[in-house]
């Protein structure tokens, strides 16, 4: 039987534009643009100075008092043109490294291949903090604190996530295809630094390919396990995936350390058997390239750091103009007011949209169906956590336990009143955190 958890559902997945297309790699633009803030964590302090001339693989940005961190490192080779705010996918301005693009991709001295065999769990751990990696399906949570869990939170599951939920996104899978052999290398290199024999390798059912290109490459690892999960959002959320592997509930207010777990992206064990093999960080990702309004769907191999504008015009530019600009996923990913805005360690899409696929329409009184909460993954209470919030009492919505929502978005997906309950609850998330920092 197919594993899965309770709650979710099926929606159209829109991955047959992309899924078949080999990943190409794009050229990197004039300017690439290096914002200080890519991901969960403490900021960065600067490495480099206007005038200066960078090699593949330089470290642009590091903070090493810091644990909640990890350097950030050039894409390209080039001359540091600027210091300054420039727009971050977020929609915010941070402090930006501006680099011109000589063209020349000359890498640093410093880029070289590392032995893990001959390395301890800690100098593992070390070098995959050293290689600027995070998780690059989600928030950006560094990896090398993920794989640094509290000594008394025992780890008996490691599990790479392959089941690429969000419609559109076919990156994980096109890598699973693609690359099955770093990906496997990479985990091993995982459970060697989590000292575990047995790993896990969970993929939706609607990639039957992967499945059996991944169950290939296993098949001698009689401690990796490739485990077919049913397709249902969000069957990649962490919390879900561990569940569905394990049939161990992540407490309210808990990590997945205290189910025993640890969820990895795919592209990120790949990231991590690169940096080792290779010796190069975390410099560039998979982006998708999708929706109504690409001329060329496709998935790009793409320099982080690259604008948006840039590679748009690698997927043949717009064929129409989009209502929407999306980065990430239509469920969960970030809305766009420019393409003046650069790849981050964490896009793993980028989708226009024309108005017919977006539906627009204006919003009505809640009809309270009940559809939010059949469907929630966390069996919360979507209507009254957003009328709580609404009326502005956020000690309610707690009480609701909205700290717990992982804002999948099913259920303005869901709401046949065109309310955003998603929107409002990241909002009032953002409050509650700002307001216990405070305290």
């Amino acid at each position: 039987m197919l594993k899965t958890f309770k709650g979710g559902l099926h929606i159209d997945d829109h991955k047959s534009c992309t899924n078949k297309i080999p990943i190409r790699v794009a050229d990197g633009g004039a300017i690439h643009v290096f914002p200080l803030q890519q991901h969960i964590g403490a900021p960065l302090d600067l490495a480099v100075s206007v005038g200066d001339r960078v090699k593949v693989g330089d470290v642009l940005a590091d903070n090493r008092n810091a644990f909640l961190t990890v350097p950030l490192h050039s894409s390209i080779s080039g001359t540091v043109k600027a210091v300054e705010q420039r727009y971050h996918p977020s929609g915010a301005k941070v402090t930006s490294v501006v680099v011109e693009n000589d063209g020349l991709y000359e890498v640093s001295e410093k880029i070289k291949p590392k032995n893990p065999d001959k390395m301890s769990p800690d100098e593992i751990i070390a070098e995959i903090r050293n290689a600027g990696i995070v998780g690059m399906g989600g928030a950006g949570f560094p990896t090398h604190v993920k794989l640094s869990p509290p000594k008394d939170k025992k780890i008996t599951h490691v599990i790479v996530n392959g089941a690429e939920c969000e419609p559109y996104l076919t990156s994980d899978h096109r890598r699973m295809l693609e690359c099955p052999g770093e990906i496997v290398d990479g985990l091993k290199i995982v459970m060697k630094a989590l000292g575990l024999n047995e790993g896990y390798i969970g993929i939706e059912a609607n990639k039957p390919d992967a499945i059996e290109t991944m169950s290939s490459q296993t098949a001698k690892d009689s401690g990796i396990h490739v485990i077919s999960l049913k397709t249902k959002y969000p069957q990649g959320a962490e919390k879900q995936l561990i569940y569905a592997v394990t049939k161990k509930q992540v407490p309210s207010g808990g990590l997945p350390a205290d189910a025993g777990a640890i969820v990895i992206n795919i592209d990120t064990v790949t990231q991590i058997s690169k940096a080792f093999r290779t010796g190069m960080p975390l410099i560039e990702r998979i982006v998708t390239m999708s929706g109504d309004c690409i001329a060329n769907p496709c998935n790009l191999q793409v320099r982080c750091g690259m604008l948006f504008e840039d590679i748009i015009a690698e997927a043949g530019g717009f064929s129409q103009e989009p209502q929407k600009l999306i980065m990430g996923g239509p469920m969960m990913g970030i809305a766009q007011f420019t393409t003046q805005v650069p790849v981050i360690k964490t896009t793993s899409a980028i989708l226009a949209l024309s108005r017919a696929e977006v539906g627009y329409d204006s919003d009505t009184p809640c009809l309270r169906c009940g559809k939010c909460v059949e469907h929630c993954p966390m069996h919360l209470m979507p209507l009254y956590i957003n009328k709580a919030i609404l009326k502005g009492d956020l000690e309610q919505a707690q009480k609701y336990n909205v700290m717990d929502c992982i804002e999948c978005g099913i259920c303005s997906y869901l709401c046949p009143g065109m309310q955003s309950p998603l929107h409002n609850i990241r909002v009032a998330k953002q409050q509650i955190a700002e307001n216990r920092r405070k305290q």
